[in-house]
């Protein structure tokens, strides 16, 4: 049997250090460059923060890979570490704080180990898969709430203009029926906070492997629900994620899915 206590204390630590440089720039400076769009943006800090966790988490484990945002794939076999070393970025380079770290550990396809640091409020989100969710070490719980009608939500929106325009569309649903809705800017803290109760749901478009790797099993191990907008199995990587309390899922996906007023 693995041991998922050694995974999980590594990828905490790696968690730390990339927090600890994260703030460590943000005193001294850092260099921006844009992506995919001119909003995408990648610092000096997410660079560094990924060479900092990959050296951690492969001089532990060298027979593991890695998947990370910035450096892509490194290595192959049936355990990989997914990794976003800034979530937030646009956050981070302007000085907003509300940014993360998140890490999990994919084992023949399935995430088994999930960390999430919440880096400027210093919370650490952990989940092993059948053992609970935590923040610091306290169990978590997704919240109670059972109507969307009492319900808090949060979405995010895809650096493509196709996929913005149609979460537009739900965004008007949702806030057009009078239902508070947030964006962050990270989707790993979206889903934390899913997890924890904070949001009673969360979707957005276009998420890739990293940003949903250790959050959508921090939701599970919470009792919360996963789904894609067609409310299909979510797989890391799917054009869609909903995330909910699980009470509210249905309800929500509905919503969302629901003929368009103007059409």
């Amino acid at each position: 049997m693995e041991n998922y206590e050694i995974y999980l204390k590594e990828a905490i630590f790696a968690a730390r250090l990339a927090q600890q440089l994260q703030a460590s720039y943000q005193e001294q400076g850092f260099d921006i460059e844009s992506k995919s769009t001119q909003y995408d943006l990648v610092t000096t800090a997410d660079k560094e923060a990924e060479k900092v966790i990959a050296n951690h988490l492969l001089s532990a484990f060298p027979d593991h890979s890695m998947l990370g945002e910035e450096g892509g794939i490194t290595g192959s076999g049936p355990f990989r570490w997914i990794v976003d070393p800034v979530d937030g970025t646009v956050n981070y380079a302007h000085g907003l704080p509300c940014y993360s770290v998140s890490i999990g550990l994919e084992i023949e396809g399935k995430v088994e180990v999930g960390v999430i640091i919440d880096s400027t409020r210093d919370d650490v989100f952990t989940a092993i898969r059948g053992r609970g969710a935590f923040i610091n070490d306290k169990p978590i719980k997704v919240s109670k709430v059972t109507s969307l009608n009492q319900a808090m939500l949060a979405t995010g929106f895809s650096y493509r203009i196709d996929q913005r325009k149609i979460n537009l569309e739900f965004l008007d649903k949702t806030i057009g029926r009078g239902l508070p809705v947030r964006r962050l800017g990270s989707a790993a803290l979206d889903l934390a906070y899913v997890a924890m109760g904070r949001f009673d749901g969360f979707w957005e478009l276009g998420l890739s492997p990293w940003d949903a790797a250790a959050g959508v099993l921090l939701v599970e191990e919470a009792g919360g629900k996963i789904s894609t907008l067609e409310k299909g199995p979510y797989h890391l990587g799917d054009a869609s994620i909903v995330a909910t309390n699980g009470h509210i899922h249905d309800e929500l996906v509905d919503l969302l899915q629901s003929p368009s007023s103007s059409s």
